[in-house]
């Protein structure tokens, strides 16, 4: 609403009309893109007649891939967590980033698919090895699936990372105790 009434101050009421018109991509393009594993070879591919010098296709792939995992992250707060899954594994196949993994893997703890979390929190720890969310997060899993050495092991990578971690200190009592 800031840039409303910056816009408004300097254009005047009519300052919609003076903004570029948005550019269209075709549906075609759109489900062709957002759903790699549609149909045979060259799903994948843009069609022929998209000139391949648009705006920075990976730019456009990126912010796509942020609107659905901020989608993903309020299905979370209204305790949807399958559908949650579902708009971080679409962020995902956009953009690998680590907070959309640690995120999915939130959910699967929530659903309880604990070797999905664990899948989710070792990517995650690819991209940033002391990642506490993951360490944290695959410690709860491995917890769960009775893999206590491993789980253990999170634990203090995570503790080294943040030593006064209460939520790990706290995972890790009940783990000397399992």
């Amino acid at each position: 609403s800031r840039m409303t009434k910056a816009l408004q101050e300097k254009d005047g009421v009519n300052w919609r009309q003076q903004l570029p018109p948005i550019p269209t991509v075709p549906i075609s393009a759109q489900t062709r893109w957002s759903v790699p594993s549609a149909g045979g070879p060259g799903a994948n591919t843009p069609p022929a007649t998209a000139p391949l010098a648009e705006p920075d296709q990976t730019a456009v792939g990126t912010e796509r891939a942020r609107t659905l995992k901020e989608e993903g992250n309020e299905l979370v707060k209204k305790g949807n967590h399958k559908k949650a899954v579902e708009k971080y594994s679409e962020s995902l196949k956009l953009n690998q980033e680590c907070a959309t993994y640690t995120n999915r893997a939130l959910c699967y703890l929530a659903l309880k698919q604990y070797k999905e979390a664990v899948q989710d929190c070792t990517e995650a720890l690819k991209l940033d090895p002391k990642n506490v969310k993951a360490l944290y997060r695959r410690a709860q899993a491995l917890k769960e699936l009775k893999d206590y050495k491993s789980s253990i092991a999170d634990i203090k990578s995570l503790l080294k990372t943040e030593p006064k971690n209460t939520a790990a200190l706290r995972l890790l009592q009940e783990l000397n105790r399992a």
